[in-house]
């Protein structure tokens, strides 16, 4: 069965989504707006709770936006796998991360595989966007799918179709950010384009899904070997008592031939810090190693080292140990304004110092509290930012410059700031007890 003869009865594509994270539920939205019936599946039962009592989980998403969805009549969300057998097309939206060796985890890709093949139909589409090495969705996905008995190119359809998202982009949203497509067959990809139209305003129609898969990739390890560029270039302006920020800004005035990265304490989310390491394991089965990528990972990784060398050191300045201090992060999350704390460089600076014998508590608006991740069981939560609190430390960190925050008030009230995101360059007072990391 073709896909086009699935669709013949009815105009819009019904929709099952797998996965209703930071991908998936801004996904779904979008093809709800775009007319499209959506079964949204997850694993974890609150989240098809809050969806029905039009109630947002994500700070990105409002929960405005979820009850004029649920309001529709057509967004319904499940548990129950065995929804998706009256879809058009099936979109897994499963996390990728990596295992304790760095090494690629796809588990949550091969147990959603499993669970697709069990009720797959003749004429659906499967679409997997969670991000991976190149060959992943015809080496591992289409033989799991194949134990349903069909043949993936003849009797369903498979593609690739990178996500894309940036959370709390004010910018750029799921609807206006291109959608790359890339099929096994041309009959793949002619239905892939079609369902994407419902949700997306370009998709761009690649060669296979080898293609798709190696231009995500491509697109974060670019942004993580610049950043690193950027983060060693930091290191050593701050030895040579040179301030880097001031530097960038100044390069920036170059029109052409620059683009601007900026440092950091380390990099967080899900792709940034993730990505390279799928494609130097991947390379390492051609013999060839990725020596320029894992340099990029290694300083990377290092950054939260380098902020904890400086708030030694600045703390030192001042007749003060780290052990003993009491230090303030300010931003659990990964960046500005959102409440992802996936591989936050935050984490990794709170337990350089707690190794050091500080006293560490943080504050973030978004984060109330940490539940246990990859990188931590503990589960501090998040103090209030009174006057008060923040007197009563030795040392402030800015980690992540959330908007919300007052920075000329958090200088006034703090003996010292420790600021890793140039977020106090706007003050007009208090820069003495300022510095850069």
């Amino acid at each position: 069965m073709k896909f086009a003869d699935r669709m013949k009865d009815h105009e819009y594509p019904s929709v099952a989504i797998i996965g209703l994270g930071y991908v998936g539920l801004p996904l779904a939205l979008e093809f709800v707006k775009g007319g499209c019936r959506v079964t949204g599946i997850d694993i974890d039962p609150e989240k098809p709770r809050f969806i029905k009592e039009g109630k947002s989980y994500l700070k990105t998403i409002p929960s405005e936006r979820i009850a004029e969805a649920v309001e529709t009549g057509r967004l319904n969300c499940t548990t129950d796998y065995s929804t998706m057998k009256d879809a058009d097309a099936i979109i897994i939206c499963v996390p990728t991360p990596l295992g304790e060796s760095r090494e690629p985890d796809l588990s949550y890709v091969t147990m959603t595989g499993k669970e697709v093949a069990g009720y797959l139909q003749p004429g659906q589409l499967v679409v997997l966007e969670s991000t991976t090495y190149p060959g992943t969705t015809r080496e591992k996905l289409v033989p799991i799918l194949e134990e349903s008995g069909l043949k993936a190119g003849e009797d369903f359809f498979v593609a690739f179709s990178p996500e894309r998202e940036d959370p709390g982009n004010k910018i750029y949203t799921t609807r206006t950010i291109p959608k790359l497509v890339g099929a096994l067959t041309a009959d793949g990809a002619e239905a892939a384009e079609k369902v994407y139209s419902y949700a997306i305003d370009k998709v761009v129609t690649l060669s296979s899904p080898e293609v798709a898969e190696m231009a995500k990739i491509t697109e974060n390890t670019y942004r993580a070997v610049n950043i690193a560029l950027v983060n060693e270039l930091k290191i050593l302006a701050s030895r040579m008592n040179v301030d880097i920020w001031e530097v960038i800004e100044a390069a920036s005035t170059k029109p052409f031939g620059y683009t601007p990265f900026f440092p950091g304490p380390g990099l967080g989310g899900h792709c940034i810090p993730i990505d390279p390491f799928y494609l130097t394991w991947k390379a390492r089965q051609f013999g060839m190693p990725t020596r320029f990528i894992e340099l990029a990972g290694e300083i990377n990784t290092a950054m939260p080292d380098f902020v904890v060398s400086i708030i030694m050191r600045s703390l030192n300045s001042r007749q003060k140990s780290v052990n003993g201090s009491r230090i303030l992060i300010l931003g659990m999350a990964y960046k500005p304004d959102i409440d992802d704390i996936r591989e936050t460089p935050a984490l990794k600076v709170m337990d350089g110092l707690l190794e050091l014998g500080a006293s560490v508590d943080y504050n973030d608006p978004f984060v109330t509290r940490i539940g246990a991740t990859r990188q931590t069981h503990r589960r501090p939560v998040s103090i209030e930012l009174t006057e008060e609190n923040l007197r009563k430390y030795d040392c402030t960190v800015v980690i992540t410059n959330h908007s919300c925050y007052d920075y000329q008030w958090i200088v006034d009230c703090s003996s010292l700031v420790i600021d890793t995101r140039n977020a106090c360059a706007g003050i007009t007072k208090g820069m003495e007890k300022v510095v850069k990391a």
